[in-house]
């Protein structure tokens, strides 16, 4: 089957490991300048270095429709730089992943593909997509959603170690971002983690610094720029996380599930009209 999946970061990556790892064909879109802070494990890293390499699946960067055939025959995953996802309509996928996580519809429908999957909040399965996927933590984490919505953005990220907001690394003013450690690095409360046009950002809490923007990403004050992990395990920094993995469990259910039921109203409606389709 082929999917579509709409946005290259973190999230997104996790669900293309998980469907590349049971042999569908992907082809994932994002921005010129990508602005995903967990970018050792986003493939949207295949932008600006042509290729990025998560857990045995690789992806590269293409620029036609013919780049992109001949990377999905030597296995790889596509990368293409796509913001409205302009190649769906000459590509013609099988399945629709919105991953954008804009927390907003920004035009995906359900007529895109023959299967759609939104996930996380500002979508409705059953009007927007076929189903939604479930991206807050807890107990829902996952959970596909046939009827109804996500639960609703709170503006607060999820709790880890004890820390919610103050995980998140926030640029300190407009201008161009520059990191200063590298991701894996070890930091204290007060250390400084990047600079916009020379004002430091710092960290607000111990930990590993888990995601950060790439160098010359131009950023509004306020903007997500980078993340601290208190549970300081570097070796996190590069491979898919708990909660991408469990989002992308639940896309390949919904893929499954929506898949089969489609065969079954196929057979049916061949049955209705007297023709044996066994």
């Amino acid at each position: 089957m082929k999917v579509l999946i709409k946005g290259a970061g973190d999230l997104a990556s996790g669900i293309a490991c998980r469907l590349h790892q049971c042999g569908f064909a992907i082809v994932m879109t994002d921005l010129a300048v990508p602005t995903a802070v967990r970018r050792t494990v986003a493939f949207s890293r295949a932008v600006y270095e042509k290729t990025a390499e998560i857990e045995g699946s690789t992806a590269v960067l293409c620029h036609e429709t013919d780049e992109v055939e001949a990377a999905l025959k030597r296995g790889s995953i596509a990368v293409v730089i796509d913001p409205e996802a302009e190649i769906r309509t000459e590509w013609k996928p099988d399945v629709v992943v919105d991953a954008i996580l804009a927390k907003r519809n920004l035009g995906t429908s359900i007529h895109d593909a023959p299967i759609v999957i939104a996930v996380g909040p500002g979508f409705t399965a059953g009007a927007d997509c076929h189903c939604v996927i479930e991206t807050k933590r807890g107990h829902y984490l996952g959970r596909c959603i046939y009827q109804g919505s996500a639960i609703p953005n709170s503006g607060v990220p999820g709790d880890i170690g004890g820390y919610t907001k103050e995980r998140i690394l926030r640029a300190p003013c407009d201008g161009i971002f520059e990191p200063e450690v590298k991701i894996g690095a070890v930091v204290e409360a007060g250390d400084i983690c990047g600079t916009v046009d020379g004002v430091p950002m710092r960290s607000q809490i111990p930990g590993v610094v888990r995601g950060l923007l790439q160098s010359g990403v131009p950023v509004t004050q306020g903007m997500k720029s980078g993340d601290v992990d208190p549970r300081c395990e570097p070796e996190h920094c590069n491979t898919v996380s708990d909660k991408a993995r469990a989002i992308g469990g639940g896309v390949l259910e919904a893929i499954l599930h929506l898949d089969q039921e489609r065969k079954t109203r196929m057979k049916e409606r061949i049955r209705d009209k007297g023709v044996n389709c066994e």
